[in-house]
């Protein structure tokens, strides 16, 4: 049995997180992929792991760790030394953690709306308004974001605000990248502050949002890097992807193309 076991699904940005640091780092670990929308996260047997029923959880030898920011760093505290993602001096690392900060109140939780509309709300319209109720009565930190969004979707006013935080988000990223020097946040070396942003970019990119960085070459530069990692197919393995889950988004995706 490996030291770790991640309990995660695929297309959970913030499994993504965990998944690529892992790969970055070279640690085997047991894959435990949770179905969401059949509330695997839910079950008794993993609320005992996370009693906040999302997703990642990892567990080092017995010991849970939860949240995928606070899982990032605990790799990076018992691994400093293989392929080390944060920088040496406390001052820095204080700016890493700070964009990290940024990155989890921002552009994360605003890139849900845009992917709950157009991936997620057909299987909760599909619901009775009981079970749609049940279900966001069963999600112990989900239930207003989905009582927001409702059986009809999150209205226009949100998805406006969604994107505007999103553009600032990308903006924010894009300075960051300028003013290190690049090609990383940091300046020459891959940190947790990339891997925390990496999956809202991937999201924006296969959601066919990527023109919010038309305008900064930096980060396409940036995504290229990324993508051309050996970790990168290896946390994206086939249906990490919305458009590889959800026919009707391969559709739009040619559409747009």
């Amino acid at each position: 049995m490996s030291e770790y076991e991640l309990y995660n699904a695929p297309q959970s940005t913030c499994s993504q997180r965990v998944r690529y640091t892992l790969h970055v780092k070279g640690l085997s670990f047991v894959e435990h992929k949770l179905d969401l929308f059949r509330s695997d996260q839910l079950k008794p047997e993993y609320l005992a792991i996370n009693p906040n029923g999302l997703v990642p959880a990892l567990v080092h030898n017995g010991k849970p760790i939860i949240d995928s920011s606070v899982i990032l760093e605990y790799l990076e505290d018992i691994h400093p030394d293989v392929a080390p993602l944060r920088p040496s001096d406390p001052l820095r690392i204080a700016e890493m953690r700070a964009k990290m900060r940024y990155i989890d109140e921002v552009p994360t939780p605003a890139v849900r709306v845009p992917s709950y509309n157009l991936a997620f709300l057909p299987h909760y319209q599909a619901m009775s308004e009981e079970e749609f109720h049940a279900v966001c009565d069963s999600k112990p930190l989900r239930r207003e974001f989905l009582m927001k969004m409702g059986r009809t979707g999150f209205p226009q006013a949100e998805m406006d605000e969604a994107m505007a935080r999103l553009q600032r988000g990308v903006d924010r990223f894009a300075s960051w990248i300028a003013e290190s020097g690049g090609p990383f946040v940091l300046g020459r070396d891959l940190t947790l502050a990339d891997i925390a942003i990496m999956p809202v970019i991937v999201r924006l990119d296969d959601i066919n949002l990527a023109h919010l960085w038309a305008g900064a070459p930096a980060v396409g530069r940036w995504f290229d890097l990324i993508r051309k990692s050996e970790a990168f197919p290896r946390t994206y393995y086939h249906g990490s992807l919305l458009t590889e889950k959800y026919p009707h988004l391969q559709a739009l995706r040619t559409t747009a193309a």
